[in-house]
């Protein structure tokens, strides 16, 4: 059985998700719980060649470390024992070996003891409950080999890229660990485009709410959809400063050929921040067009009501003159003084009806 992860995931209540959102302090001790397993796949290559190995203990990947081969370790499900011991043998830095088991982390890049670590979170959209879910990623780079630690071993989007190593001549098998580690983060930065199409699709859905019908209902979507916006701008902003990060550094480990992958990646990453910017500022606007829609109900219901009251005015003063106690008041006594006191009430508003409709004011 797969290890499960306590996925991070934004479910559609208004006071957890807001809790989720604004309260979340680094300098808090993280209480992520060990996986129940860890799943170990590595993929060692070279231009000739793949080799595809899935280990239970992480002992089995030690001798990758001095194999002249290409190799990507990837392990499935966070145990605190087996991150410390890999990161020892492959001269991780403890810090880095924190960061990996810590939870809730901003994207982060870090070149520490010949190593460069970079942390970010893939994201997700959950179909059923249509939310996001975030899973965090570290991918540390070395001479030869490339180690990604995830939290869950059930799904990444990582798919790409295991085929792409499968195929003889690909483009990833001809090329070194740097390629490889940029051919990762490009998969992980790729990906947030596919989820903000998901969350597109949500905001023209919750527009045609709005349009269609401004009720407390679709007020709460659009609470909900904007600490969705919340969650992406965190996710995906720090990535420009982490690609950034990468192309500043002076690293033996990226090779300069490689250096414009990397160039490509921040276009990508600035564009999605973009997107990022203009969704929030689209959700934002349909809080406003709630609002304007709410108002304009609410303009229709007292036009009418104030409509109903002009037409009901010449009733009330008819009524008014002819209820008055004064003997004499002319019609009072004539024998069709009734008939003709509410021919006028009728009259009356029918050409009030007639001179409104002229006017356009209805």
């Amino acid at each position: 059985m797969s290890p499960e992860k306590p996925n991070r995931k934004h479910f559609p209540s208004a006071i957890w998700t807001t809790r989720r959102v604004l309260q979340v302090n680094p300098t808090i001790q993280s209480n992520r719980q060990d996986a129940p397993g860890t799943a170990i796949s590595v993929y060692s290559y070279n231009a000739g060649g793949l080799q595809e190995h899935h280990y239970q203990q992480v002992e089995d990947v030690f001798p990758y470390l001095e194999t002249p081969d290409t190799a990507w370790i990837n392990l499935d499900g966070l145990r605190r024992k087996d991150v410390e011991t890999v990161c020892e043998h492959f001269s991780i830095h403890p810090l880095i070996a924190e960061d990996i088991l810590s939870s809730g982390q901003r994207p982060k890049f870090d070149d520490i003891g010949g190593v460069l670590y970079c942390l970010l979170n893939m994201l997700y959209f959950n179909e059923e409950g249509r939310f996001l879910e975030t899973e965090q990623i570290s991918i540390v780079l070395g001479k030869n080999f490339v180690i990604s630690f995830q939290e869950d071993a059930g799904r990444d989007v990582f798919d790409p890229l295991r085929e792409r190593l499968r195929a003889a001549g690909s483009r990833v098998r001809q090329e070194k660990a740097d390629f490889l580690f940029y051919s990762l983060i490009d998969l992980v930065v790729d990906n947030f485009f596919v989820v903000m199409e998901k969350l597109a699709d949500e905001i023209g859905n919750i527009e045609e709410s709005v349009i269609r019908d401004a009720n407390t209902r679709v007020l709460s979507m659009i609470s909900l959809m904007r600490k969705e916006m919340i969650i992406l701008k965190r996710n995906i902003t720090p990535a420009r400063e982490l690609v950034n990060g990468i192309l500043r550094s002076e690293s033996p480990l990226i090779q300069e050929k490689t250096e414009k992958y990397f160039k490509d990646i921040y276009d990508h990453v600035v564009q999605a921040t973009d997107l990022a910017d203009n969704y929030r500022d689209m959700t934002i606007n349909l809080q406003d067009l709630y609002l304007n829609n709410l108002n304009l109900k609410m303009n229709n219901v007292m036009k009418v009501m104030a409509i109903v009251t002009c037409l009901l005015a010449p009733a009330t003063v008819i009524g008014g003159i002819f209820g008055m106690n004064f003997s004499s008041i002319p019609w009072i006594h004539n024998q069709f003084g009734f008939y003709i006191a509410v021919g006028f009430m009728l009259l009356i508003p029918v050409w009030m009806l007639y001179v409104f409709r002229k006017k356009g004011w209805f």
